[in-house]
């Protein structure tokens, strides 16, 4: 069984790699900003759920429209899109492109905590035709550290990894060693809750471990 990924997340990437699936990637250049700012007020997990569907529905309207573009064969299999948000005080922050709202954004969130969306919309696409599709939303908290200095901030951003993540961090890789804690499953903060798809994936009485090919 073969799983899309309609993103070019390295996390994403990653993760699905580190429990034994190694996606075809599929990017679906949906305008994010646009999106939003098109649909009608939401909540965040409502967003980043609408974004994951958009994300995966660009990937199957792509084949329709260019079946001979750079899909070397028609899909067969799941295909998967995710968005992530994070939120804070009632407000959604997400990807923070320059250095100086990144900057900004640490400061505000140093020593508190906030929440995690990661929407997920799974498309079955077995034989080449839309079978279904389901979608659902994983939330985890992350507290911050309290004692984080301005210099470790402005180092950190530095680096640029903050500036292309929803909420300015991560927990996977140079972000790790500021987040306090987190309460929830730990991969939605990375954007993809691999439990999550596991049980998307049986709403349609496929097995995880179908999806396994890759030698860890």
């Amino acid at each position: 069984m073969r799983l899309y990924l309609a993103s070019t997340s390295p996390a994403r990437l990653a993760t699905l790699r580190a429990v034994g699936v190694e996606p075809i990637l599929l990017p679906s250049f949906v305008d994010e900003d646009a999106a939003v700012a098109a649909a009608p007020p939401t909540t965040p997990e409502e967003t980043v759920l609408l974004l994951a569907r958009l994300k995966a529905e660009a990937v199957v309207g792509r084949m329709l429209e260019s079946p001979d573009s750079e899909m070397s064969a028609p899909i067969d299999g799941f295909i998967l899109g995710g968005d992530s948000m994070f939120e804070l005080d009632g407000v959604v922050y997400g990807k923070p492109h320059l250095p100086e709202i990144a900057i900004k954004r640490w400061k505000l969130q140093r020593g508190r905590e906030g929440q995690l969306h990661s929407g997920h919309w799974l498309i079955d696409h077995r034989g080449g035709q839309v079978g279904g599709a389901t979608g659902a939303v994983s939330t985890s908290t992350v507290r911050f550290a309290s004692d984080i200095s301005d210099a470790e901030i402005d180092a950190y951003v530095a680096t640029g990894e903050p500036l292309q993540v929803a909420g300015a961090f991560t927990i996977d890789s140079l972000g790790a060693p500021f987040i306090a804690e987190v309460r929830g499953d730990p991969h939605s903060v990375v954007g993809l809750s691999v439990a999550l798809v596991r049980q998307l994936l049986l709403e349609f009485d496929v097995p995880w471990h179908s999806l396994w090919n890759r030698q860890l």
